[in-house]
């Protein structure tokens, strides 16, 4: 079955941004760090995070994984500096719900993330999707404080 124009668009954009990350590397002065590992697939990430003034400052994710992993953790990262962690948390169960049932409520504040609704239908690559959603919301719950 060939896949439609906007599939092959949506492929693309996947493509780009696992290849060319954004927010890809390391953080010299974090607040938040935490390492998660997808033991499936064996992706592994782990993301920093600085926090100033109740807000994400600044975010970086490093580690391996599939195209679906890096676009998700460039995609997050992107989408997350600026805002608070109480924004971030509910961007996170956006996302995760997105990603489960096909939709979600207020999928709109996910902007280009919302590009990964289509893992819905490949559950196997759901834990793939969320890895970097599910750090973010470790890291500033119970993740490694770096003071």
């Amino acid at each position: 079955m060939p896949l439609s124009k906007l599939d092959q668009l949506y492929r693309q954009v996947i493509l780009d941004e696992a290849y060319h990350p954004r927010h890809h590397g390391t953080l010299p002065d974090y607040d938040h760090s935490v390492t998660l590992q997808n033991p499936s697939c064996g992706d592994v990430l782990t993301l920093q995070l600085k926090l100033s003034d109740g807000r994400v400052a600044d975010a970086k994710f490093s580690g391996s994984g599939c195209t679906i992993s890096q676009a998700s953790g460039s995609l997050m990262t992107d989408l997350i500096i600026g805002k608070t962690p109480a924004a971030v948390q509910q961007l996170v169960e956006t996302f995760s719900t997105l990603v489960i049932d096909g939709h979600a409520p207020a999928e709109e504040a996910l902007g280009d993330a919302a590009i990964l609704k289509g893992v819905h239908d490949f559950p196997a690559r759901i834990k793939c999707a969320t890895l970097a959603w599910k750090a973010a919301s470790q890291a500033l719950s119970k993740g490694e404080r770096h003071d």
